[in-house]
C-alpha cells in the first residue's frame, strides 16, 4: 500500500512539472536562442567551416614535410627488348627495388614558386643467380619550380582569403544577431497571442454579466429586445473568440518552442518587458559603424579582389613560361656506406614554354571577357552600398520615431482601457447603448494590440541595427566573439 501511494505521489509530481507555467523573458529568449535553436548551430558550423578552410591558406604559406617511398617494388615479368642488329626479344625481368625519398617544400608567395629540399635512397637488387645489387643516393638536393609570366596564385590567395575569413567572422556575429531578431519576432508573436485570448476571454465574461443585466433590465421594460439580442449575439461571438485565440497561442507556443529546442510539455509564459533601452542613434554614426564591421563591407572588398584576380589569371594565360632548377649530389655503390662517398654532381635545369602562335583570340577574348566582369561588379558594388546607405538611414529613422509611437501606444491603451471600464460601469446604469459599449471595447482591444505591436517594433528595430553595425550602443562597444575558443567546440 505505501508503495502504490509513494507511486502516486511521483506521478503526481511528474504531471504538475509537465503542466507547469514556464515564465519567460525576452532577455530569456534571446539567450536560449542564441544556445539551442538550429539557426544558431547553422552559424556556428558555417563559422568552423570558414575557420578551417582559413587555416588551410595558412598552412599553405608554412614548410610542409613528406615522405615518399615505395616499399617494395617486386618485378617478375617479360618485356620487349630491341637487340643491336633492330630485331626485338622478350627478356626476364626479376628484380626487387626499394625508393624512399624525404623532402621539404616552401611554398614561395612573393613569386609564386615553390622550392624543396629532398634527400633520397634507391636499392635495385636483380634476383636470381648471379644477380646483383645496388644503392644510389641523393644525400641533398635544391629544386625550385617557378613559373615566370603566369598569374601568381598565391600572392592572390594571400590577400583573398584574410578577407574572406574576416566576412566570415563578421557574419557569424550578424547571423548571431538575425537569429536574436527571429526569437524576438516568435517571442512576441506568442506574447500577442496570450494577450489575445486573455481579452477574448474578458469579453466573454463582461458579455456574459452584460446578457445577464440587459435580462433582468428586460423584465423591467428599460431596454429594447434588439439590445438583448445584440448582447446575446456579442456573448456567442466572445466564446468563439475565445476558442480561436486558443488555438492561435497553442500555434504560436509550439513554434517558438520548436526553435529554442524546448519540450513540447512546457507551457510558456511570456512576459511583457518591463523597459526598452531609451537610445537616439546618429545616421552619420550607424552608417560609419556599418561601413566598419558589416560582413559587407568585407564582401565588397573580396569581390573587388576577386574580379581583379581573374583578369590576372586571364592575362597570365596569354603565355606559360615555366622554370625548373634542381642542384645536389648523388652517389652510388653496392654498399650502402659508399653511396655517400665520392659524391657527384647532379644538376638539372629546365625552361618550358607554351605561346600561343595563333588561338583565333580565343585568349584576348577570355581577358576581355574578364575584365567586363569585372566591370559589372564594380557597378552592382556602387549600386548596392548605395541601397545599403539608403537602408541604413530609413533603419535609423524608423528607430528613432519609434520610442514616440511605443508611448503614445502604452498611453492609449491606459485610456482605452480606463474608457471601457467606465462605458461598462455607464452602461450598467443606462446612461449609453450597446453601440457605444462595444466601441468602446474594439478600441481597448484594438489599444492593446497596437501596445505590444509597437513594443516588438522597437526591440526588432533595435537589434537590426545591431545587426548592420555589429555595435552595442547600450555599453558603446563592438560587438565580437571569442573566435578561436568557438570553433573548437
Amino acid at each position: 500500500m505505501v508503495i502504490v501511494i509513494l507511486l502516486v505521489i511521483i506521478l503526481s509530481a511528474f504531471s504538475c512539472e509537465a503542466n507547469a507555467q514556464r515564465q519567460l523573458s525576452l532577455d530569456e529568449t534571446i539567450t536560449l536562442a542564441r544556445v539551442q535553436s538550429v539557426d544558431a548551430a547553422v552559424a556556428l558550423n558555417e563559422l568552423k567551416t570558414a575557420y578551417w578552410e582559413y587555416r588551410t591558406h595558412r598552412a599553405d604559406m608554412l614548410p610542409e614535410v613528406s615522405f615518399k617511398g615505395t616499399l617494395p617494388s617486386y618485378n617478375k615479368s617479360y618485356s620487349s627488348y630491341q637487340q643491336s642488329d633492330g630485331s626485338y626479344t622478350f627478356v626476364r625481368n626479376n628484380s626487387l627495388g626499394l625508393s624512399g625519398q624525404l623532402s621539404i617544400d616552401q611554398n614561395i608567395w612573393v613569386t609564386g614558386g615553390k622550392l624543396s629540399l629532398t634527400s633520397s635512397l634507391d636499392y635495385l637488387e636483380q634476383l636470381g643467380a648471379g644477380g646483383t645489387r645496388q644503392f644510389m643516393s641523393v644525400p641533398v638536393g635544391l629544386t625550385l619550380t617557378q613559373p615566370i609570366f603566369n598569374v601568381n596564385n598565391l600572392k592572390w590567395q594571400r590577400k583573398i582569403e584574410p578577407v574572406r575569413y574576416a566576412e566570415a567572422k563578421a557574419a557569424y556575429v550578424e547571423s548571431t544577431e538575425k537569429v536574436t531578431m527571429k526569437a524576438i519576432t516568435d517571442f512576441f508573436e506568442l506574447l500577442l497571442a496570450k494577450e489575445n485570448l486573455n481579452i477574448a476571454r474578458q469579453n466573454l465574461q463582461n458579455a456574459d454579466r452584460l446578457y445577464e443585466v440587459a435580462l433582468a433590465k428586460r423584465k423591467m421594460g428599460q431596454i429594447s429586445e434588439n439590445e438583448v439580442l445584440q448582447l446575446k449575439l456579442a456573448a456567442l461571438k466572445a466564446k468563439g473568440s475565445v476558442t480561436e485565440m486558443q488555438s492561435n497561442l497553442n500555434a504560436k507556443m509550439f513554434k517558438l518552442r520548436s526553435f529554442l529546442g524546448l519540450s513540447e510539455q512546457e507551457n510558456l509564459e511570456p512576459q511583457v518587458p518591463a523597459t526598452v533601452p531609451l537610445l537616439n542613434v546618429d545616421y552619420q554614426t550607424v552608417l560609419g559603424k556599418a561601413h566598419e564591421n558589416n560582413s559587407f563591407a568585407q564582401n565588397i572588398r573580396r569581390r573587388q579582389l576577386e574580379a581583379d584576380y581573374n583578369v590576372a589569371s586571364a592575362k597570365g594565360a596569354l603565355r606559360s613560361i615555366d622554370l625548373f632548377a634542381s642542384v645536389g649530389y648523388t652517389g652510388q655503390d653496392k654498399d650502402f656506406s659508399s653511396t655517400y662517398h665520392n659524391l657527384m654532381d647532379n644538376q638539372i635545369v629546365q625552361v618550358g614554354m607554351k605561346i600561343p602562335i595563333l588561338d583565333w583570340g580565343k585568349r584576348r577574348g577570355k581577358v576581355k571577357v574578364a575584365e567586363s566582369n569585372r566591370a559589372v561588379v564594380v557597378s552592382k558594388i556602387k549600386q548596392e552600398q548605395m541601397d545599403f546607405n539608403q537602408d541604413i538611414f530609413l533603419l535609423v529613422e524608423q528607430f528613432n520615431n519609434q520610442a514616440m509611437q511605443l508611448n503614445i501606444a502604452t498611453e492609449a491603451d491606459d485610456i482605452a482601457r480606463q474608457r471601457y471600464k467606465t462605458s461598462i460601469e455607464t452602461f450598467l446604469i443606462g446612461k449609453i447603448n450597446t453601440l457605444d459599449l462595444n466601441d468602446a471595447q474594439t478600441s481597448k482591444d484594438d489599444a492593446r494590440q497596437k501596445h505590444i505591436s509597437e513594443l516588438y517594433k522597437y526591440w526588432y528595430y533595435y537589434y537590426q541595427i545591431r545587426s548592420l553595425t555589429l555595435y552595442d550602443f547600450q555599453k558603446n562597444t563592438t560587438l565580437d566573439a571569442e573566435f578561436e575558443a568557438i570553433v573548437k567546440k
